[in-house]
């Protein structure tokens, strides 16, 4: 890992973040970054110091600095299937079941080397924070949640690693394989490990542990209400996929006689510590629920539209006061790990539903940031401003994708063109992309051992 600067003076063409009223841009900035923690943000004067004793300095007037991205919902081992034929035309049930027979080959090595390639598309993209929503731990494997963990602190991302979990398999009435799920005890038993083990809830933490049953058909009722009360006691959060799809809904509606809302509800699992999934299939009364709860919602775009699971209602959400973060979903069922293309996707997709006021620019903007900081629990995220945490995205101004938007509106041409490569990417005070490639692995080896791994087992 690079050390961490003990200062760095970043000099910036231009800033987009967030004030009171909302999205703001700036000029002409200087930005202070000690250790973790921004500490100034200015107009620059012409006599400004480019150093100070033992600062490091990076000239970004040819850049647009924005707050690192945030990635409310991700399945990052899925690199290991993304693409595959047979499951390209499917929607979710059936994508389900054709993949489990592959994802029950899963190990310790293969899952990390598919965290660390989903994670490098992150951070490329400028995303310095990801929740992983990982819930495979098929009882003969070797499998452990620290593959992910480790996988994260080698490139450098902030994250919150969810404890997921399968314990209803098909012969019990689930969707999984039986060999893919875990008995109760044993998911209860090793989520209180990763907890007290690996979650950390200081303000500045790079690692929290969150936990989250997998989806109401295949965890069991008493999974659920079990690690509801496991999380409040030890003070963690909560995720999980809710109202995917119809299919999910007649699931709810068949086995449990409610909605998958009122489901959760009736388990505690909805609340000012819970983030929702997708919420495809939602109705007046299930929005007001969200609302009356506090429950946010990872809204999953690109995922939705290829598994053809619909269209979340967001502008209801968002008028009713929901959070609503971002999130890329898993690499086989988005096939990329881009956050800004989703925020992009997620304003497109909600005008073609409602028309140009589905979705304004600045608010595909916040859902991307400050939006995925509240869902995670995190206000120290989201922001360039002193006292927040020094996780920056910086994007050549002068790239080619943005010329003569920027000129018209650095905002606008951040969510409405095609966003190169983030040129810089700083968590946490340290800066884990440099010059457009990754500062931790050799990326193309990187791509390379995923492609070998991806041939000899999981094609």
């Amino acid at each position: 890992m690079l050390a961490v600067m003990p200062c760095t003076v970043i000099r910036a063409g231009i800033v987009v973040t967030h004030a009171d009223g909302g999205a703001c841009v700036l000029r002409d900035q200087r930005l202070v970054v000690d250790g973790a923690t921004i500490v100034e943000l200015r107009p620059a004067a012409r006599d400004d110091a480019d150093r100070g004793p033992g600062a490091g300095f990076f000239d970004a007037s040819r850049h647009l600095v924005v707050p690192g991205l945030i990635n409310t919902h991700h399945h990052l081992y899925q690199s290991l299937t993304r693409c595959l034929p047979s499951a390209q035309d499917a929607p979710l049930f059936d994508w389900l079941t054709t993949l489990y027979g592959r994802w029950r080959h899963v190990s310790y090595e293969a899952v990390k080397l598919a965290a660390m390639v989903s994670i490098g598309e992150l951070l490329l993209s400028g995303c310095t924070t990801t929740s992983d929503h990982f819930y495979l731990f098929p009882p003969a494997s070797d499998v452990r949640i620290e593959a992910v963990l480790e996988a994260a602190e080698t490139l450098g991302i902030r994250i919150h690693a969810c404890r997921g979990s399968m314990t209803l398999g098909a012969s019990k009435g689930g969707l999984p394989p039986d060999d893919c799920t875990e008995p109760d005890a044993r998911v209860l038993e090793d989520s209180r490990r990763a907890v007290e083990q690996f979650h950390d809830p200081s303000p500045l933490s790079m690692r929290r542990i969150d936990l989250a049953p997998c989806a109401p058909f295949n965890v069991s009722p008493e999974l659920l209400g079990d690690t509801v009360s496991l999380a409040r006691s030890l003070g963690v959060r909560l995720h999980t996929h809710a109202a995917e799809t119809l299919d999910e809904e007649r699931f709810c509606l068949e086995r449990f006689g409610v909605r998958p809302l009122e489901y959760l509800r009736r388990f505690g699992l909805l609340g000012p510590d819970v983030y929702l999934a997708h919420c495809v299939c939602l109705n007046h009364d299930d929005v007001r629920l969200l609302a009356e709860t506090r429950t946010a919602v990872a809204h999953c775009p690109c995922s939705n539209m290829r598994l053809s699971s619909g269209i979340p209602p967001v502008r209801q959400l968002l008028d009713a006061g929901v959070t609503v973060g971002i999130g890329v979903d898993g690499s086989s069922s988005n096939d990329g790990g881009n956050v800004l293309a989703e925020a992009r996707q997620a304003l497109l997709l909600q005008r073609v539903q409602r028309g140009v006021g589905g979705m304004r620019v600045a608010e595909a903007f916040a859902i991307a940031t400050v939006g995925g900081a509240d869902c995670l629990g995190r206000d120290r995220l989201g922001r360039i401003a002193p006292g927040m945490v020094a996780d920056l995205a910086l994007y050549r101004a002068d790239d080619i994708a943005f010329a003569g938007a920027i000129a018209q509106d650095p905002l606008g041409a951040l969510l409405l063109c095609h966003a190169p490569r983030a040129d810089r990417v700083m968590v946490n005070g340290r800066w884990v992309v440099i010059d457009g490639k990754l500062a931790t692995v050799d990326e193309r080896q990187l791509a390379n051992d995923l492609n070998q791994a991806v041939a000899t087992r999981y094609r």
